[in-house]
């Protein structure tokens, strides 16, 4: 459970700390969720190229070893105009970014 509650806040903290921009104006385009008892998904586009997908999975829910396991990406584009998208795991062994920069547009 513990595990389950660190990986919840972690997720938090990262969507906390997503880059911010003035977002007077900005449309959300698309969001699908799906939440179950032993997981959840969920998708989100908007308007100013920002976008995330996820998936948790709840790994060995009847057991004491019980884990939640994340996956998926987020997008940006930085006020330079460049393209980030970071794909990520989350779970026993830790958040595991990778980063890559597209191209302006």
């Amino acid at each position: 459970m513990f595990k389950y509650v660190a990986v919840v806040c972690l997720m938090a903290a990262l969507c906390s700390g997503a880059p911010q921009q003035n977002n007077q104006g900005v449309q959300i385009l698309r969001f699908d969720s799906d939440v179950q008892p032993d997981g959840y998904s969920f998708a989100y586009e908007t308007s100013d190229g920002t976008s995330r997908q996820e998936e948790g999975k709840l790994d060995n829910p009847q057991s004491e070893n019980a884990a939640l396991t994340v996956t998926g990406q987020y997008a940006f584009v930085a006020p330079d105009g460049k393209h980030y998208t970071v794909t990520f795991t989350a779970g026993p062994n830790g958040y595991q970014p990778k980063t890559s920069l597209g191209q302006k547009k």
